[in-house]
């Protein structure tokens, strides 16, 4: 008992020292940056007073001296406010802290030593004054790898020196919260199970949650891991793929600061904005400016400018809704994004300058210049230099032979005689490619192409026809452009993260090998939450094939942090891979299926429901529709009863309260219950449904139910 007080008495003390010396560091970063504020406010008064040259006469050649001039005083201002923004980075690092500096201790004797070191474990890291001395090491630190891989006894971590060895004597957690220690223990592997378990029974916040604290050993090694280019993560329904995606980004961040690696050379890919938003908040949290986060059709349409673009959400809506052109708008993006379609893209594009481009004779001012056949003969060489390119070097040599020529410079109207076969028009050649069936049937002779082809030549027409540009032809068409102008976007990029691998098909990949041929990945995904098409294991084979990296690895996550044991068991029917998910042990109540005849009853019974969630202190209850048809129908029916939230393609509502959802929008959230509010025989009956179904239920953390009107689904 008295040494359960001393160690208290120490932890405290301990604590209180350290937010002290994080308090003294905050005040002295925020003394140094009033004095930046001021030289700032001093030198833009000082660019004022100094350079009353007009910014419209500053690039003439009279203005030279006044520009130097000009950069003489405006450099020292950029140096300041960068100066100025680091050191605000500081303030809101060690403003964190001082509310938790810290959540682990690890008593660590390096070979060869005679005493243990304590290691104490941080979001961030807090160095001691004039010394190389730490206080708080990062939780990326390679010595914090230890708390996460081993219990007590021989230990080792890899530094960049190498491997140090060592021993373990204490492993020690905290709750601090506020500044205030309000409990920690001795952690061996039962005691950190259980404290898993307690944090995971808490109810959820409208944000994805850091997991520095109760990072697993096998998460570690995937988020710590440096050898490969390509790290890929099989991971089972709330195993923690997303958040060991953003851990790693941030993980790589830290090591950036050896490799010259920033926040603005790691992307994102997230499946919508709504997941967007909801993981905004991890990476700032562990310490690191935002990464940039974009979804996929943005990227498309990034790459094809001036046309609306069908989101994912879109299409799925579509896929999922539209009964007659169902197995069209399916066969039509399987088809499109296979291997097979993209040889016959290539075919095409390689016949585009031989049979698509109308060379003509180049007249100017009604003096010859140079022939066709010289124009396409330029074109049709240097094979390994991008079309687009070529015809960009075409165009100005033509400009070029008329200057000489003629010494003066081309007239406007000359100039958009010449772009009629420089610049291509890519929607409108792949719609000739597609009218023209003879030669489109030539090109795909050696190819499997689907039975119904006529059906997806004529879908495909009326849809390039239409305002929107559907998401299975806005990605052939963004291929098309990345072959024929090549790749200038994205140069920076280093390290690229794509969550929800395994709804992305064939060509995505390629285009994502296109758009970031450079970089390394971290790819996430789960063959039971394939959405519109069949999957299994071997789409990772399949990935590693084309991205093509020399090193790759796969790791498998087969165990559930998210859900209740009862809940995962019953989720467990509707995966159609056979795969072992295993429970982390925390127990709740068996889901149940509650059918009502009218659609009132039923509304009712939801509403009942609802008011028992709210009553236990839930903080995110999600209606899960099929559709979002559905979620509407259901939305209309309550909006008057309860305050309710819909969620549709581009909502950044936060996840807080009661909202209905579309299925497919909620690919990688959690929330504390869920309830399935339309699981009768006509929304869920195929093996497609399957999926949706085994989605929809692992979203809950606490509680799911089931509700529909009539008969319900066979599948439940």
């Amino acid at each position: 008992m008295e040494n359960n007080q001393s160690e208290l008495e120490y932890e405290l003390k301990r604590l209180e020292d350290t937010i002290a010396l994080a308090k003294k560091q905050l005040s002295y970063e925020k003394q140094r940056n009033e004095i930046n504020k001021a030289a700032i406010i001093s030198a833009k008064k000082e660019l004022r007073e100094n350079t009353s040259h007009t910014i419209s006469g500053l690039w003439s050649s009279d203005g030279f001296e006044a520009l130097a001039e000009l950069s003489q005083y405006a450099n020292p201002i950029t140096e300041k406010i960068v100066d100025y923004e680091e050191v605000e980075n500081k303030i809101a690092l060690l403003e964190k802290l001082i509310q938790s500096p810290y959540f682990a201790r690890i008593d660590f004797k390096f070979e060869g030593e005679d005493m243990f070191e304590k290691i104490y474990i941080g979001r961030s890291s807090l160095m001691k004054d004039n010394s190389y001395e730490m206080c708080v090491y990062d939780w990326r630190s390679p010595i914090a790898s230890v708390f996460y891989r081993f219990v007590t006894g021989q230990a080792f971590y890899d530094a960049p020196a190498g491997r140090i060895t060592g021993e373990v004597s204490l492993k020690r957690q905290y709750e601090i919260k506020k500044g205030i220690l309000e409990y920690y223990f001795d952690a061996d592997v039962q005691i950190v199970d259980e404290f898993l378990r307690k944090l995971l029974s808490q109810n959820n916040s409208s944000k994805m949650k850091t997991i520095v604290e109760t990072i697993q050993k096998e998460q570690d090694i995937v988020i710590r891991d440096m050898e490969n280019d390509l790290m890929m993560v099989q991971g089972v329904a709330g195993s923690g793929k997303t958040s060991i995606a953003l851990h790693r980004a941030a993980y790589l961040m830290y090591q950036g600061l050896s490799t010259k690696l920033s926040a603005n050379n790691i992307i994102v890919i997230s499946p919508n904005t709504l997941f967007e938003q909801y993981i905004s908040n991890v990476i700032p949290e562990l310490g690191e400016d935002n990464v940039i986060s974009m979804v996929f059709e943005d990227m498309l349409a990034a790459i094809i400018q001036n046309r609306r673009i069908q989101s994912r959400n879109q299409f799925l809506e579509s896929l999922i809704t539209s009964s007659g052109y169902r197995s069209t708008i399916k066969n039509s993006i399987e088809f499109k994004t296979s291997h097979q379609f993209m040889e016959i893209l290539n075919l095409f594009i390689y016949d585009i300058p031989y049979k698509w481009i109308e060379f003509e004779d180049i007249y100017y001012d009604g003096q010859f210049i140079v022939s066709k056949e010289i124009l396409k003969e330029k074109i049709i060489g240097r094979k390994e230099v991008p079309l687009g390119v070529k015809l960009k070097h075409l165009e100005d040599f033509i400009v070029d032979l008329i200057y000489e020529l003629k010494k003066i410079r081309i007239n406007n109207l000359a100039k958009k005689e010449i772009l009629k076969f420089t610049e291509l028009d890519i929607i409108e050649l792949y719609q000739k490619l597609l009218r023209d069936k003879e030669y489109f049937y030539t090109l795909a002779k050696d190819f499997e192409i689907p039975e119904d082809m006529e059906d997806i030549l004529v879908y495909t027409q009326e849809n390039l026809n239409s305002n929107l540009l559907f998401y299975d032809d806005a990605t052939v068409l963004a291929y098309i452009y990345l072959k024929i102008y090549g790749v200038n976007e994205y140069k920076n990029i280093k390290q690229v993260v794509i969550d929800e691998a395994q709804d992305y098909y064939y060509l995505h990949y390629v285009i994502f090998s296109l758009l970031f041929e450079n970089s390394k990945f971290t790819i996430l995904g789960d063959i039971n939450q394939t959405l519109g098409k069949k999957e299994d294991m071997t789409i990772y084979d399949q990935i590693r094939k084309i991205l093509s990296k020399k090193k790759s690895s796969l790791a498998t996550m087969d165990k559930s942090f998210r859900c209740t044991n009862e809940i995962l068991t019953y989720s467990s029917k509707f995966a159609q891979q056979c795969m072992e998910i295993k429970s982390f042990n925390r127990k709740g109540d068996e889901p149940g299926i509650y059918a009502r005849d009218s659609q009132s009853s039923l509304n009712d019974l939801i509403m009942t429901e609802i008011k028992y969630c709210k009553d236990k202190g839930y903080q995110s209850i999600a209606l899960i529709c099929k559709t979002e048809k559905n979620s509407l129908s259901l939305f209309t029916s309550l909006k008057d009863r309860i305050d309710v939230q819909i969620m549709k393609d581009d909502s950044t509502t936060e996840l807080q309260g009661v909202f209905i959802i579309p299925v497919y929008m909620s690919k990688g959230l959690e929330f504390d219950a869920v309830l399935i509010c339309d699981a009768d025989n006509t929304n869920y009956h195929s093996e497609d449904d399957k999926n949706l179904l085994y989605i929809a239920s692992t979203r809950a953390l606490h509680r799911l139910n089931l509700f529909c009107m009539g008969e319900a689904s066979s599948l439940l």
